[in-house]
C-alpha cells in the first residue's frame, strides 16, 4: 500500500484557501447589510417632528408600520424601514414683497383683482398646523408622502426636510389660498382698500377725481375674517381630510401695481400744487385786505400815516424832504 502527501501542486492546499475565502466574502455579504439594518432599525423624533414609518425589507411590503410621537425616546422600526419626517409644530406659509422673507425667492406678492378691475397686490402669512391624528397621518402619507412635489427645478418628497414642505405647500395650498383671496377682494371697488386709488380712476362726468375717503382698515379686516372662514373648508375639500388644522390667515398689505402707483403718486403731487397755489392765493387776499383796512386809517388819521413813513425810513437818514427843498432834519439814531 502506498501513500502519498497532497501537496501545493495537487491544488489541495488551495482549494481549501480558496474556500475559505468564499466563506469570509459570504459572511460580509450578508453580515454587513444586517449589522446595517440593525443599526438603522432604531430611530427617534425631536420635540418638533413626527415620523410615519413604512416597511422597506428586501422581502416586506411597503405598507405603513407605525406613527412615532414628537420627542420619542429610542424606538424600534424594523429593519430597512423608511422613516418620513413631518413637522408637528405649528407652521407657516408667507406671501410677501421682502425678497428674504416669503417661501418663494425674490418678490411674491399674490396680484388679484378688484370688484372694479383694478390688480392689487397681496402680502399676509396663512398660520396651520398638521393633524397629528395617527389614523390622519398615515392617510397623508399614503396620499402626499408617496409622491413628488417640483420646486426650483428640483423634485422633493413632502417629508425630505424643508425644501421638501416648501415645495408640498407651494404646489398644493398656494393654489387654494390665492382662490379665497380672488373671492374676497372681488367683493370690494379698489378706493374701499385704497383710498388713494380715487385719485386715477375714470369718473362718468369727466369731472376732476377727488380722494375719497373710506375706512380701509376695517374693509382689510372683513377680508382676513372672510378668509379665515373659508379657507380652512376649501382646504378640507381640496386636500381630501383635515389633514390641517389651526388655520389662520393674517393679512398684513395691500398694495398696487407700479404702474398705478406712480400714477397715484403724480396726481397726489398734482394735488399738493394746488394746495399751494390756494394757499397762496388765501394769503395774497389775506395782505390785500389788511392793506385796504391800513389805508381807511390813514385816511381817518393822516398823521398817523406820516408817523408810519418815519418809521420806515432807513437808519443814518439825517435829512427828510418829500416835496420841499428845505427838508426836514432828522436826529440822528
Amino acid at each position: 500500500m502506498h501513500f502519498r502527501l497532497r501537496g501545493p501542486a495537487d491544488g489541495g492546499f488551495l482549494s481549501s484557501r480558496g474556500a475559505g475565502i468564499l466563506a469570509v466574502l459570504a459572511a460580509l455579504v450578508v453580515g454587513v447589510p444586517t449589522v446595517f439594518g440593525v443599526i438603522s432599525g432604531f430611530e427617534r423624533t425631536s420635540g418638533g417632528e413626527v415620523a410615519v414609518v413604512r416597511n422597506g425589507g428586501p422581502f416586506d411590503d411597503n405598507k405603513i408600520r407605525q406613527i412615532i410621537p414628537p420627542g420619542s425616546s429610542i424606538t424600534w422600526t424594523g429593519m430597512w424601514s423608511q422613516v418620513h419626517r413631518y413637522p408637528a409644530q405649528q407652521r407657516f406659509y408667507t406671501i410677501t414683497s421682502d425678497q428674504d422673507a416669503g417661501e418663494r425667492a425674490g418678490v411674491d406678492v399674490v396680484t388679484v383683482p378688484s370688484g372694479d378691475g383694478v390688480n392689487m397686490g397681496i402680502e399676509g402669512t396663512v398660520y396651520f398646523s398638521l393633524n397629528l391624528d395617527p389614523a390622519t397621518l398615515k392617510a397623508f402619507d399614503d396620499k402626499f408622502g408617496t409622491r413628488k412635489f417640483r420646486s426650483g427645478g428640483s423634485a422633493y418628497y413632502p417629508w425630505e426636510g424643508d425644501e421638501g414642505w416648501s415645495a408640498f405647500l407651494d404646489q398644493i395650498i398656494r393654489p387654494v389660498i390665492e382662490n379665497n383671496l380672488r373671492a374676497q377682494i372681488g367683493n370690494f371697488r379698489c378706493a374701499e382698500l385704497i383710498s388713494s386709488c380715487s385719485l386715477v380712476q375714470n369718473t362718468s362726468s369727466g369731472r376732476q377725481p377727488s380722494l375719497q375717503q373710506f375706512d380701509n382698515n376695517a374693509n382689510i379686516a372683513k377680508i382676513q375674517d372672510a378668509v379665515n372662514k373659508s379657507l380652512a373648508q376649501d382646504l378640507k375639500n381640496m386636500l381630501g381630510a383635515e389633514f390641517l388644522t389651526d388655520i389662520h390667515f393674517n393679512l398684513s398689505r395691500v398694495t398696487l401695481p407700479k404702474v398705478v402707483q406712480e400714477a397715484v403718486d403724480q396726481a397726489q403731487a398734482q394735488f399738493a400744487k394746488v394746495s399751494e397755489a390756494q394757499a397762496k392765493v388765501a394769503q395774497a387776499r389775506a395782505e390785500a385786505e389788511a392793506n385796504k383796512a391800513r389805508q381807511e386809517g390813514y385816511n381817518r388819521c393822516p398823521t398817523c400815516a406820516e408817523i408810519e413813513k418815519l418809521k420806515a425810513l432807513p437808519q443814518g437818514i439825517t435829512v427828510y424832504a418829500p416835496g420841499n427843498a428845505g427838508g426836514i432834519a432828522l436826529p440822528t439814531r
